[in-house]
Formats: C-alpha cells, sequence, structure tokens
C-alpha cells in the first residue's frame, strides 16, 4: 500500500484530518440530495409549466453522465427499514397502528435504536389527526412515562391536500432543517374527495403529490391507511383503494393480526430501495409497546468488495482524510486493470455502499486543472 496522501487542494478547510462523525454531516449529506432533488423539480415543473425554452425538449441524461456523477447517499433513518420517500402504514382498525407510530416517532426524536435497528436522530412530526392531545398525552405517559422529547412534535389537525397540507408541512420542514420522519395518520383525513375519487388515478395523484414533497426535503413521509375486508392471499392487495396507492409511493408496511383480540401481530415490507422483510411482533399490553420476536425474512448482505476493501485501507484514524486525483488513487489501490476513469465511475456507484459499511465519505469536485477525489473516515457513534 503506497504512503497516504494528506489534502493538498486549494480551498481545503481548516482542520480538514480531525475525523467526523455520521451524525454531524447528515444535514451536509441531506443538502446535497435536495440540491439535486430540486433541479429535477424545477426541471419538471419547467416542463409542465409549458416554459418557453423547454416545453420543446425533453429533459434527458446520458449513460455517461449518470456514471460520472456522485449523488448524495440516501441514509436511512432506522438501518434496514426506515428510508426517505413516502410509504404506506396499512392495517385493519384498532391494529395498533397508532401505538407504532408514536414508538417509531419516539426512536427517531431520540436518536434510540428501535428493537435491533440502528437509528438516526431527528425531528419528527406525528399528525395525529384522529386523536386529541389529552388522548395523546395519556398513550405516550403509558408507553414512555413523563420522560419526553424536544425533537418530537405532535398536531391534530391539518389541511388536506388540495387546501394546503404541503405548505404546512413545507414550513416546518423549513423551521427544523434536522426533520427526519412525518408521520401522516391519516390518509384519509388529508386526501381530496371528488366525484372520482376512488379512481388509480386519483390515487396515484394523491401518493405522488406526497412523494414530490418527501424527494423534495429528504425526508420520510409515512402515511398511514386502512386495509380493505375483502381478504388476499398477496398481502399488499390488502390496500384500501386501488393499486394507484402503492403504485406512487416508495414502499408499504403492512400489520396484520390472525385475530383482533391477541396481541401478536405480522408486518410485511416492501419497497423500491429496501429489501422485503417479515416481523414478527408482539404487542406489550401494559408498556403498550411493540416488540420484536423474530425477523422471519433475514435482510440480504452484499458480498465483500475487494475493491471497496482496498479504499477502506486508504484512510485511518491517524490519517482520517486522504485527497487527490483518481490517478493518484489508482496507484494507492494498486489495481493495474483498471483505469482512472473506471475507478471514478465505480466509486460514484459505491458511494452509498461505502459511507453505511465503511463509514467512508466520498467525494469527487474540479478546478480549472484536475478532478479530485477526497476520501474521509468519519465516526461510527451513530
Amino acid at each position: 500500500m503506497g504512503k497516504m496522501k494528506k489534502a493538498t487542494v486549494s480551498g481545503s478547510s481548516v482542520g480538514a484530518d480531525v475525523k467526523q462523525s455520521l451524525q454531524l454531516i447528515r444535514n451536509e449529506i441531506i443538502s446535497k440530495k435536495q440540491e439535486q432533488s430540486n433541479l429535477q423539480a424545477a426541471q419538471s415543473r419547467d416542463f409542465n409549466g409549458k416554459n418557453a425554452d423547454s416545453v420543446e425538449a425533453l429533459m434527458t441524461i446520458s449513460m455517461s453522465e449518470l456514471y460520472d456523477t456522485c449523488y448524495a447517499p440516501k441514509l436511512p433513518i432506522v438501518d434496514g427499514l426506515i428510508y426517505p420517500g413516502t410509504f404506506l402504514f396499512v392495517g385493519a382498525p384498532k391494529v395498533g397502528k397508532s401505538f407504532f407510530m408514536a414508538q417509531l416517532g419516539y426512536h427517531v426524536s431520540m436518536g434510540i435504536p428501535l428493537w435491533d435497528f440502528p437509528v438516526r436522530k431527528g425531528t419528527v412530526l406525528y399528525l395525529a389527526l384522529e386523536d386529541d392531545y389529552a388522548r395523546l398525552q395519556k398513550r405516550l405517559s403509558r408507553m414512555f412515562g413523563v420522560e419526553s422529547s424536544e425533537n418530537f412534535y405532535f398536531a391534530t389537525h391539518a389541511k388536506s391536500l388540495q387546501e394546503g397540507l404541503e405548505q404546512q408541512l413545507d414550513q416546518f420542514v423549513r423551521e427544523h432543517s434536522d426533520a427526519r420522519l412525518i408521520i401522516i395518520d391519516t390518509l384519509q383525513k388529508v386526501r381530496e374527495v371528488s366525484g372520482d375519487k376512488f379512481s388509480y388515478a386519483n390515487d396515484y395523484e394523491i401518493v405522488a403529490k406526497l412523494k414530490e414533497f418527501s424527494d423534495l426535503h429528504g425526508i420520510c413521509l409515512l402515511v398511514v391507511h386502512h386495509t380493505r375486508k375483502m381478504e388476499s392471499s398477496d398481502t399488499f392487495d390488502m390496500i384500501s383503494g386501488t393499486n394507484g396507492l402503492l403504485g406512487a409511493a416508495d414502499g408499504a408496511f403492512v400489520m396484520q393480526k390472525e385475530k383482533r383480540t391477541e396481541n401478536k401481530a405480522v408486518l410485511e415490507v416492501t419497497g423500491r430501495d429496501q429489501q422485503d422483510q417479515r416481523l414478527s411482533l408482539e404487542f406489550d399490553r401494559e408498556q403498550c409497546l411493540w416488540k420484536l420476536q423474530k425477523m422471519e425474512t433475514e435482510l440480504w448482505k452484499e458480498p465483500v468488495n475487494p475493491l471497496m476493501e482496498k479504499v477502506k485501507g486508504i484512510v485511518s484514524e491517524e490519517h482520517p482524510v486522504w485527497q487527490g486525483t483518481a490517478t493518484e488513487l489508482l496507484g494507492l489501490l494498486q489495481e493495474p486493470d483498471l483505469h482512472a476513469n473506471t475507478l471514478s465511475r465505480k466509486l460514484n456507484t459505491m458511494a452509498e455502499q461505502l459511507l453505511l459499511e465503511y463509514g467512508i465519505r466520498y467525494e469527487i469536485s474540479r478546478d480549472n486543472c484536475s478532478r479530485w477525489v477526497r476520501l474521509t473516515l468519519l465516526e461510527r457513534n451513530q
């Protein structure tokens, strides 16, 4: 392995070789993601708004441009379980959804692991639209005693999507830059009412509006909804309404009991960016908390990547930052079959995995002469 190379590029911040925390940089990562999302949203609005300069042109990006871009990692809120995006949380009435929502919100706001899943701390907003504050107080005190969280906010009234819910949520997120999770309980309380309310197009449009908001701000919107009465062999066909709801969402959670009176339930999970899971839960009636009994579907882990193992050796606790060109990095990695451009593209696609599995933040930048690579080893205390 070659000699460690410290940052020498002009404009580097003072103290750049000091190891940073994953928790401390989470807002920076989300900010970068927001910049990308804002750009895409702006392009979409320009096209839909038929601006003179863009109405004739289709917004495209080439495969080469995709590979040459390093996108900000999509950090989970609850590792392996809750991710940024818009998700449905579905179950029959009185199955225990609201207790689960309160439990999840408390853990995220406090940064406390949920069962065996690590949590990234952040502000949580819970729109408990079928409750009042007195009922919330009673429920939360039974669950957590009188230990409170300063980052857990509640509202029992909100506008519908048609009347301005998006603006209300936007204001909250702007006032709380570390917002991670917004729970809407329930969908029926915020959806528009129209004569065509049960159509696929209407259902799709409702969730698509919420998804656009969650993507723009890099947060998770968890939308509570009900199952339909008719049974189905496919759990996710139990979601009330048309397939437009799940079609527009990033994923869904379905909580089911075999019998309403029992305290055991199965939570099934599916999503675009996460693995399908099946969790067996048990409700502790004394504490009013859901407890994990077993994971019936174990999460699949990608095999060890030899290239990332070599990248891991470039930084250390003594030298937590390395910065140089892709050619210089290639020399340290001793990969004779790779070209510098190919290495850059591989690392672009691995940026999220490097951060989540190895605690290494990968960044690229350009100046007038060169393209620079920066690797930073982060503290894994969160």
